[in-house]
């Protein structure tokens, strides 16, 4: 009997030794020195394959197998791709499909993989981690997180390894950082003979002007004091005039306190203030009625019909033309009932950590953290957001150029419609840096870099990043967040709404606690103090 004891557990020990060794190697295949350059193009001399299972926006080219910018950096780098290509439609359904079955691609790209689901699965050896194949083979993305601590320190999990390559924000590209920004009808203040509301107060006065008034002039009263396409934009511009949401656009339910302790927001005595504000607005026809159910084509054709009197999207000029969007001016940040004056609608640098992450079925690890990293330098970037010399961009005195034809479409396209012959950009999550210096979005139109000068002052001090989780937290928070945000989201739009009344505040605080909010938060503390070291 102590003879096969001993058996078992040096078996156990082999075992345990062998799995051990399994885990170090991950993402350790040594490339192919003599046909792996380790700088310089091409990356292989060889032609290599890889199979890269990708999310794919509405807005970028039909069919990345044959698009202008991947066919050209496939010849660069004898590297040859085929893209499993994934609307965004079903994009979760078939990625976590993907990775149940077993049968993995190399790659998974833009595919927003949770941040839950990085640790889960980086942990199991589905993903490979990447710290020493970044050190070694990423010189573009390692400058970018030595420059930048705060960035790897979110890239970073619990146990000290890297699963993926995250789209940045550059630190210094604060008008992308900051996205979508308030606006206000410029004509109708004159009209009315306001100036561009400084406070909660005068907001509320300007918009109760405007539904009083026939601004528009067409006899019908059908002006729409304040629009989006979602409740959450709005609320981007308000809760900073009541210190809500003071870590920026990734935190839904903590922040800090005025003692700089972490605190559920959606209990404390300033987000009912604000939900009360909200109310009011909502209550007298000031906010746009059917903002719950409002989608981006909707908006638009409001937007056609002069209806709006201030509204929390991107820039106006170039989303509602110029004839319409030229009177339109930024918002301030607002000033609160407390003298709080923030704008907390700002996201963290580290924008979204799941966009690139390389399966364990990769012969070429090495390879292929030498194809991304190519587009984080400047070269790189050049290429991907405004493609090839000759084709799509010319070098001018003033920097390079998108061409006429891009520009000014032959077919009545966008500029965006038109790029998507030859780009992957713009739109959806791509695993780059994204600079102020080739960027074509309407972050970097003339009239947003005015707009963030505006706001810029007001910006939160620190944005954080999503927080990362231990495996063990990791498995209690997801389901504690996903029931107490739900409940949060339903009772915030039936406050709003008056659907509920916030006489039934203590209820409603009462039954967040009894979802589980301490042992959420327990978990939250001891991420934030991770974070923090």
């Amino acid at each position: 009997m102590r003879g096969k004891k001993i058996v078992s557990l040096a078996l156990i020990a082999a075992l345990a030794l062998a799995a051990c060794s399994d885990d170090e190697t991950k993402g350790k295949v040594e490339p192919d020195s003599k046909n792996f350059n380790k700088t310089g193009m091409p990356i292989v001399n060889e032609t290599i394959k890889l199979d890269i299972f990708a999310g794919k926006s509405a807005t970028t080219a039909d069919d990345w197998n044959d698009v202008l910018i991947l066919n050209e950096y496939e010849k660069m780098t004898n590297m040859d791709i085929t893209w499993q290509q994934v609307p965004a439609d079903g994009l979760e359904e078939k990625r976590n499909l993907a990775l149940a079955s077993g049968t993995l691609p190399d790659v998974f790209y833009a595919a927003t993989i949770p941040v839950g689901d990085l640790q889960k699965y980086g942990q199991q050896g589905t993903f490979i981690p990447l710290n020493d194949l970044i050190e070694e083979y990423a010189p573009n993305l390692n400058k970018v997180l030595e420059a930048n601590p705060e960035i790897k320190k979110g890239l970073t999990f619990p146990d000290g390894k890297i699963y993926s390559f995250p789209t940045i924000y550059s630190p210094e590209f604060t008008s992308l950082l900051i996205g979508a920004k308030p606006w206000i009808k410029k004509d109708w203040l004159d009209q009315l003979g306001m100036k561009n509301p400084e406070t909660t107060d005068e907001l509320y006065a300007y918009l109760k002007a405007v539904k009083e008034t026939d601004l528009n002039g067409n006899g019908k009263n059908d002006e729409i004091p304040l629009s989006s396409v979602s409740m959450t934009r709005i609320l981007h511009w308000i809760s900073g005039a009541f210190g809500i949401q003071n870590k920026g656009q990734l935190h839904t339910l903590v922040d800090t306190d005025s003692a700089g302790e972490l605190r559920f927001f959606s209990t404390a005595p300033e987000y009912k203030e604000m939900l009360e504000y909200m109310h009011k607005l909502y209550s007298e026809g000031l906010i746009d009625q059917g903002i719950y159910s409002i989608d981006v084509p909707k908006y638009l054709a409001g937007a056609a019909e002069e209806l709006y009197g201030a509204t929390q999207f991107y820039n106006p000029v170039e989303l509602f033309g110029e004839e319409i969007g030229k009177d339109y001016v930024v918002g301030n940040a607002l000033v609160g009932p407390d003298g709080e004056k923030l704008y907390t609608g700002v996201t963290s640098p580290l924008r979204d950590l799941g966009n690139f992450a390389i399966t364990s079925e990769n012969k070429y690890p090495a390879e292929t953290v030498r194809w991304l990293d190519h587009f984080y330098s400047d070269e790189g970037a050049l290429m991907f957001f405004m493609g090839i010399e000759g084709e799509t961009y010319e070098e001018t005195a003033d920097g390079p150029k998108l061409l006429e034809k891009i520009t000014n479409s032959k077919d009545g396209l966008t500029m965006t419609q038109e790029l998507a012959k030859y780009l992957i950009n713009p739109g959806g999550n791509h695993p780059v840096m994204i600079t102020d210096d080739y960027f074509t979005g309407s972050e970097n139109a003339p009239g947003d870099i005015e707009a963030t000068k505006e706001l810029e002052p007001y910006l939160i001090d620190e944005v954080w990043p999503n927080f990362t989780y231990t495996a063990e937290e990791n498995d209690q928070v997801n389901v504690l967040k996903a029931d107490i945000n739900k409940y949060v989201q339903e009772m915030q739009a039936k406050f709003i709404t008056g659907e509920t009344s916030l006489d039934e505040w203590d209820s409603y605080v009462k039954t967040i606690e009894k979802m589980g909010l301490k042992e959420f938060m327990e978990i939250q503390q001891k991420a934030y103090e991770r974070y923090k070291k």
